[in-house]
């Protein structure tokens, strides 16, 4: 029997996986920030691993989508359960995106190889939450990891 488990993106999110302020202006610089933001946190053991994994993704198909989002991503042997980190960038970033506009909101996730069910219900959190373009223009008004912290959790 399974069980589809409730992705709840402040279980996953927290202030020390939020950071304000990305300074890197290539694609490649925003995933390395962002992979420092989790090995921080002891999210992730394997950077390497991690950011070959992303890369991987990123070489398939850009994860830049729409509205100034961009959600790398990708699954490794190395991880044990989803883990997730949003950085916000002061400045647009090229990211590839769907609409072709700069990104400067990133959320990148990891998971483990055998579990989709979590990784696609985050993405599918993700996606709905920042449809609304309140939503957005809040998150890159806020101030403080704390104040995306409790958007996100509206």
């Amino acid at each position: 029997m399974s069980y589809l488990i409730s992705m709840n993106l402040k279980t996953v999110l927290t202030t020390e996986t939020i950071k304000l302020g990305l300074k890197g202006s290539t694609k490649e610089e925003i995933i390395n920030e962002l992979l420092d933001i989790l090995v921080a946190a002891n999210k992730i053991q394997d950077r390497q691993a991690a950011y070959n994994a992303v890369m991987d993704r990123e070489n398939k198909m850009s994860t830049g989508m729409k509205h100034g989002i961009a959600i790398p991503h990708g699954k490794s042997p190395t991880i044990g359960d989803l883990v997730a980190c949003i950085g916000i960038s002061e400045k647009p970033v090229d990211f590839d995106s769907l609409d072709h506009e700069p990104c400067r909101i990133f959320i990148m996730t990891l998971s483990p190889v055998e579990k989709t069910g979590p990784h696609l219900q985050f993405l599918a959190e993700i996606s709905l939450l920042f449809k609304s373009s309140e939503k957005r223009q809040e998150i890159l008004s806020a101030t403080s990891a704390e104040a995306v912290a409790k958007i996100l959790s509206q």
